[in-house]
């Protein structure tokens, strides 16, 4: 529309499409991040049997019992897990 001035109804339009396509982009990110998040729920529901069985093993073997060495291990494992999975996934600038 080089040349030619718009109206505000023109305006208003063109503000109104951009809007929408900034919104379903909006959406759609969110509910990517929706479904990932239930899957990634689905993995850490799958994976705390297994790792329960070896930190009860570790709790067997220790000399500290209940649950402070349960804790420890299971907040190094995520600890490194983040670290990882945050190395692997970050955007490279």
């Amino acid at each position: 529309m080089a040349g030619k001035k718009l109206t505000i109804k023109q305006k208003a339009s063109l503000k109104a499409k951009a809007a929408s396509r900034r919104f379903k982009e909006e959406m759609k990110k969110t509910v990517n991040t929706a479904i990932v998040a239930a899957f990634s729920f689905l993995i850490a529901l799958s994976w705390r049997d297994v790792i329960t069985g070896y930190v009860n093993k570790i709790e067997e073997i220790s000399p500290v019992k209940g649950s402070l060495i349960s804790a420890i291990i299971i907040t190094l494992v995520s600890v490194i897990g983040i670290i990882i999975f945050t190395k692997i996934f970050s955007e490279r600038e």
